[in-house]
This record gives C-alpha cells, sequence and structure tokens, in this order.
C-alpha cells in the first residue's frame, strides 16, 4: 500500500501533552481531538497538515504519558503515516492499535527535509523523498499488522475476524 504527501517535519522529544494536552482527555472523537493537536507546539498545525500529511519528526516521538489519545488526535488531523527516528514504545503501539501506520527509519527523519514530497510504500518497506531524489529502507510490517493497519486498526480487526469465524 502507497501513501503520498508532503513531509511536515518536528524535532525530538515530541511528547504526548504536546500532541494532545492532557485537559482535552476527556474528548474521544478523533475529530474533535484534531482540532487540539499540537497546539502548544504549533498553533498552525491543523493548517500545514492538510497540505503536509506525513508527519516527520527526530527521536522519541510520543513520549510520556501512555495515551491513545495522542495517536487518535494526530488521526483525526489528517496525519496519514509517521516516519521518526525512533518512537516511544506504548505511542508506537498505540498508534498501530488505532490504524495509524508508522515507521522508525533514522535515516529518512534525518534527510527529509519539511514539505518535501514523499512517497511510502509500507508495504515493500521503501521510503522515497522526490525532492532530493532519495529512497530509504525499512523493515515492512508482518502481513497481520498490515492487515490490521488496512483494516483501521485493531478494534475493526478483531471485529471482522469474529464476523468471519461466525460465518465459516
Amino acid at each position: 500500500m502507497k501513501i503520498e504527501g508532503r513531509a511536515l517535519k518536528y524535532g525530538d522529544n515530541i511528547n504526548t501533552d504536546e500532541i494532545i494536552p492532557g485537559v482535552y482527555l476527556n474528548i474521544t472523537d478523533g475529530k474533535e481531538l484534531a482540532k487540539h493537536c499540537m497546539e502548544p507546539i504549533d498553533k498552525d498545525f491543523l493548517r500545514k497538515v492538510k497540505e503536509r500529511n506525513i508527519l516527520v519528526a527526530g527521536k522519541n516521538f510520543g513520549c510520556g504519558s501512555s495515551r491513545e489519545h495522542a495517536p487518535i488526535a494526530l488521526k483525526g488531523a489528517g496525519v496519514s503515516f509517521i516516519i521518526a527516528a525512533s518512537f516511544a514504545r506504548i505511542f508506537f503501539r498505540n498508534a498501530l492499535n488505532i490504524g495509524l501506520p508508522i515507521v522508525e527509519c533514522r535515516e529518512a527523519a534525518q534527510e527529509i527535509r519539511d514539505n518535501d514530497r514523499l512517497i511510502i510504500d509500507w508495504v515493500e518497506g521503501k521510503i522515497q523523498n522526490l525532492a532530493k531524489k532519495e529512497s530509504y529502507s525499512v523493515v515492512p510490517f508482518p502481513p497481520f499488522l498490515q492487515e490490521l493497519i488496512r483494516q483501521g486498526g485493531l478494534e475493526k480487526y478483531i471485529k471482522n475476524r469474529m464476523r468471519q469465524k461466525k460465518n465459516a
């Protein structure tokens, strides 16, 4: 599966309180959470993400509190993919659980510039930077995770699997 878009770049150690401040944790709807996404560090995030849907960050993205609200807010805002040098472990799992594809690639995170045009084939494990005419390789997700992401996350994946077993 391929995702195309432009890079929206941030630095290291972006924490979950910066992605979605704790005051909004009583909201569960992704579109409502999106209205406050990244507001502590980038007041123009929602405007920018409409044009640049691939978030690129440095190391330790999603550190801090273990809240699924952070990837839900990013996905609700229109982020279609996240590339980072590294992720906090719980953010990584939460993102996959809600069907937001993410990948660690230190080289890509360092080399990609804000607004670079990218094509990501997360099934094959390739990131193309059309602006710089560079490619980066990553380990592709195993088939079951690819299917989980395709179906929109863990909850939908499990419901579909249960439905299939019931109809078998």
